[in-house]
């Protein structure tokens, strides 16, 4: 079943940047679908439409639809903060609060009017247990979330987006600044979390990719060259293009 169906969406920047070019998707619920491709190609851009971010940036012209749950996130009437709520997102650069580590996941809450203290200790538990953190930082809640190491910071910043109870996950990146074991404990917990969530990720290196990817997106400059089956698409792409960047000919 899919979650995000993405129909004819083209997008160009300000500056005369196409950034992509008549994308056609279905994203399927519940599973990991990894966008890869040189840098340029759009996929951080994708991603920032899925959450509207890039209403946030210099976009010329944008046409297409989104459609989630049979309506057009991209329309204007669209309720951009319950979007955002539903649409988490993490980016390469973890980025937590100057707070403490339980405040980093009860303020998104309170902000939107969670009050309730037994709430906001359930979400803090389930979250880091999600983002499979808890046994590390149990006995730290109350340590400021910057004392913590750039892999255990990506996962409390997953973990905020947990709490939030999303529907979606957009990750882009999210390990390209961390050592192999981080990079590892992230691996896992997305394939936990697709269990629940639907999960798109930009990955920091094609073995990434083949190693987290149900489905897999090839893009290179704006354009969706091919899209398919994970295992599928790095042992036996159809594309040649596919195959000249999967063997490392380019990118």
């Amino acid at each position: 079943m899919n979650k995000l169906v993405i129909e004819n969406l083209s997008l160009q920047y300000a500056d005369g940047t196409e950034s992509l070019s008549n994308i056609n998707m279905d994203i399927a619920k519940n599973a990991i679908t990894v966008l890869f491709g040189p840098a340029g190609g759009g996929k951080s851009t994708l991603l920032r439409c899925i959450n509207r971010l890039n209403d946030l940036t210099d976009v010329e012209t944008m046409s297409g639809r989104i459609m989630m749950d049979g309506e057009d996130i991209l329309n204007p009437a669209t309720d951009t903060i319950a979007l955002r709520r539903k649409v988490g997102m993490v980016f390469a650069r973890p980025v937590v609060l100057p707070m403490s580590i339980r405040k980093n996941l009860t303020y998104g809450l309170e902000l939107a009017g969670e009050k309730r203290k037994s709430k906001l200790e359930e979400a803090v538990e389930r979250s880091l247990k999600l983002a499979a953190i808890w046994d590390e930082v149990k006995d730290r809640l109350e340590e400021p979330a910057i004392a913590l190491s750039g892999g255990q910071q990506q996962r409390i910043c997953l973990a905020r987006s947990l709490a939030q109870q999303p529907e979606v996950i957009l990750l882009d990146e999210p390990t390209s600044g961390l050592d192999p074991i981080s990079t590892g404990k992230v691996e896992a917990a997305l394939q936990e979390l697709k269990k629940d969530y639907t999960i798109i990720l930009v990955p920091h290196s094609v073995q990434q990719a083949a190693r987290t990817a149900d489905y897999a997106a090839f893009f290179l400059q704006g354009e969706l060259v091919e899209y398919g089956n994970g295992d599928e698409l790095f042992t036996n792409p159809q594309e040649q293009r596919t195959e000249d960047y999967v063997t490392g000919r380019f990118g």
